[in-house]
Formats: C-alpha cells, sequence, structure tokens
C-alpha cells in the first residue's frame, strides 16, 4: 500500500466484491457424491422434477398410482404383494411411516382394481393420474379405467 493515499501500489483485479480465487469445487471433502443419478434416484423422481433436471418429458404413456399407508388388518400384507406386482412399484420410508407407491398402465387395469378394492376405504389412500393429484380421481377416473375390463 502506498503511505499517502491508503490504495494498493499492486493493483489485482476484483470479481465485484467476490472473492479474487476460485473455491474448491469440493464441498465435503469426506464424501464422494456422483456426478451422474443412479437408475433408482431418477425413478423415484416425481415427473416433472424428472422433466427439469432431465431437460425432457417422460415418454410414458397413461397411468393410475395407488399411494398408500402401513395399516393394521389381514389385507395390508395381500395389499403390499399386488403394489409389487405393478409396473412400477415404490416404497419410501420415514422412521415408523411407510408409503406405498403403484404405478398402473391400461393393460394391468385388473390388476389396479384387485389393489384398489383393498385400499380405496382408507381415509389416506390417493389415486394420482399421471403421477398428479386430480380432481374426482376416485369418482371419476378409476370408473372410466374399468371400462378398459373386458368381461
Amino acid at each position: 500500500m502506498s503511505k499517502v493515499s491508503g490504495q494498493r501500489d499492486d493493483p489485482q483485479p476484483t470479481n465485484q466484491g467476490g472473492p479474487p480465487y476460485r473455491p474448491s469445487d469440493r464441498f465435503w471433502p469426506y464424501l464422494e457424491v456422483p456426478e451422474e443419478p443412479s437408475d433408482e434416484e431418477l425413478a423415484s423422481l416425481n415427473p416433472e422434477l424428472r422433466a427439469i433436471v432431465l431437460g425432457t418429458a417422460s415418454e410414458r404413456p397413461f397411468s393410475i398410482t395407488v399411494v398408500f399407508p402401513r395399516f393394521d388388518g389381514p389385507d395390508y400384507e395381500r395389499a403390499v404383494e399386488l403394489a409389487r406386482d405393478s409396473s412400477e412399484y415404490h416404497v419410501s420410508e420415514t422412521g415408523t411411516l411407510a408409503q406405498h407407491r403403484a404405478r398402473f398402465f391400461p393393460a394391468d387395469v385388473l390388476k389396479l382394481k384387485a389393489l384398489f378394492e383393498l385400499v380405496g376405504p382408507l381415509d389416506s389412500c390417493d389415486v394420482l393420474v399421471d403421477d398428479r393429484p386430480i380432481p374426482y380421481a376416485r369418482e371419476l377416473w378409476l370408473p372410466l379405467f374399468w371400462f378398459l375390463i373386458r368381461r
């Protein structure tokens, strides 16, 4: 610094008030994070978030997803068995709570009906149309889906 003006003798490039150095790319030195998400991580993403992360829209056909929690009763094991037999099944556990998520495509309408007959009476059972909560999903969309059942 010069003694008279209080300014530096050697001008350094400034970054508009930011640090004059580039910080390390490693935020946590003890944690190795993979560059790309795994297939399991991508499968568990919300479809809208997946489109943002991957930059493309999903090419999945129309689907109905049934989401239900762990419940007491003799039908729970059968419901989990039917959910595992769906096209896509995912369970998320937080402590003692578990949410089962089973996606069904039009070809699996009989499996969907069997599962919904078990978990449909639960207040905490949700029905999603193309992964979105839609008004009247239980009252309108599911009965329309039942028309796919061939007698």
